[in-house]
């Protein structure tokens, strides 16, 4: 897209509504790529029916090998998903779907939000990701970032017409310091519109059952969360400090996705505590269908960081797993790709570290320290499913 702007500058710029991009040869920044195949992929199989308690299997497309490379979504369609299938999950939850310049970001600095990430193959092979997912039972949620964008100017949505503003709050409010990313003008109508827009496409096309929502509490505030100890006193729920506006996008979000789709399920990731987040907007609430524990995979982290085994307290960890709001439901889980890849490293490593490099042989007797690693591992998820929520997730 040629713009020229209030200046007089003229601007290279990728469309907000692009289908495909990919890098072209060394090319550093991405193009966009006309796709319309000679023979687009039709789905076969129904969506499934909404599982009445979801069994989550967090997934990263590009990670799900054994190999040294990026995995594609013919790899994962043809070797994870029957895995998947016979561990007993219904659910997948895929992150870094949405196109990102930032491979290490996993997916949450998006460029472009209505193009599936190159990286692993074409949007027709995700669609029978999709698809097989939907044959074997198993409902399929995207990782949806509607909470900030990418601060890539040639190849996203920043200073698309020349100006800080067209998509964003300008000044210091569009910029989210922690992030270093932008932040969507949400009482904007093109911005409201954009943002359903992509919700829609990628419920019809691309067939998925619903949304994790990331970083709401982003959202939620303009303080954005930064620099809070939320104690769960309403006075920090209600007052100037809460984005009406975004509140109101999350609403309408929540409404357009179950409207189009009853039986699809919506997350929200929340570290705040926000009453009603998953109360029915008739009622004054958000919508959500569920909203994602996450005192929980704290609770363990701290635990094994701080605490002998002998000293661990049952009932506070009782009370950690059943703390959560009347009524609203939870998806329970000991680690997600936050614990795992973001800053921090498995229960696994808390448990055994360098130990599961040298003995965790089936060939050698365990030694103590990884006969208590697994013991302790099996019965943290154990405790976490059985007490935690109405669903539990567990990262790949």
């Amino acid at each position: 897209v040629v713009i020229r702007s209030k200046s007089g500058e003229i601007l290279y710029r990728i469309s907000p509504w692009a289908k495909y991009v990919a890098r072209e040869g060394d090319n550093v920044n991405y193009d966009w790529i006309h796709w319309d195949p000679e023979h687009t992929y039709k789905f076969k199989h129904s969506r499934p029916k909404k599982p009445r308690g979801p069994r989550i299997y967090e997934s990263h497309v590009g990670i799900s090998s054994h190999e040294g490379k990026v995995a594609s979504y013919k790899h994962f369609t043809c070797n994870i998903l029957p895995r998947i299938k016979d561990l007993g999950y219904n659910c997948i939850q895929l992150m870094a779907i949405m196109e990102h310049a930032y491979y290490a970001s996993f997916g949450y600095q998006i460029t472009s939000f209505f193009a599936a990430s190159s990286r692993y193959g074409t949007p027709e092979e995700l669609k029978e990701l999709v698809d097989t997912a939907h044959s074997m039972g198993i409902i399929v949620l995207l990782d949806m970032v509607h909470s900030h964008a990418s601060k890539n100017s040639e190849d996203g949505l920043n200073m698309f017409d020349g100006t800080d503003s067209c998509y964003f709050h300008s000044g210091p409010r569009g910029n989210h310091d922690l992030w270093d990313s932008r932040l969507f003008a949400y009482s904007s109508w093109e911005v409201l519109r954009f943002l359903l827009s992509n919700i829609r496409w990628w419920l019809e096309e691309y067939g998925f059952d619903g949304f994790r929502f990331d970083g709401i509490t982003s959202m939620l505030y303009h303080h954005h969360g930064m620099g809070q100890g939320f104690s769960g006193d309403y006075h920090e729920y209600f007052g100037l400090q809460v984005d009406e506006d975004a509140l109101i996008y999350l609403m309408l979000a929540n409404h357009l996705v179950h409207m189009l789709y009853p039986d699809s399920i919506t997350i929200a990731e929340d570290v705040s505590g926000m009453p009603a987040l998953c109360c029915p907007i008739s009622q004054g609430g958000c919508g959500f269908d569920y909203r994602l524990a996450m005192a929980i995979p704290d609770k363990w982290i701290k635990l094994l960081k701080e605490f002998k085994d002998e000293d661990w307290n049952m009932g506070d960890i009782v009370h950690t797993l059943t703390n959560r709001r009347y009524l609203e439901k939870c998806i329970a889980y000991a680690e997600s790709h936050d614990q795992a890849l973001v800053g921090d490293k498995t229960l696994a490593f808390w448990l055994m570290d360098a130990e599961m490099y040298t003995n965790m042989s089936v060939l050698t007797p365990f030694t103590p320290v990884i006969d208590r690693g697994i013991q302790l591992h099996k019965m943290i998820r154990l405790i976490t499913h059985a007490l935690g929520g109405e669903g539990y997730l567990n990262f790949m």
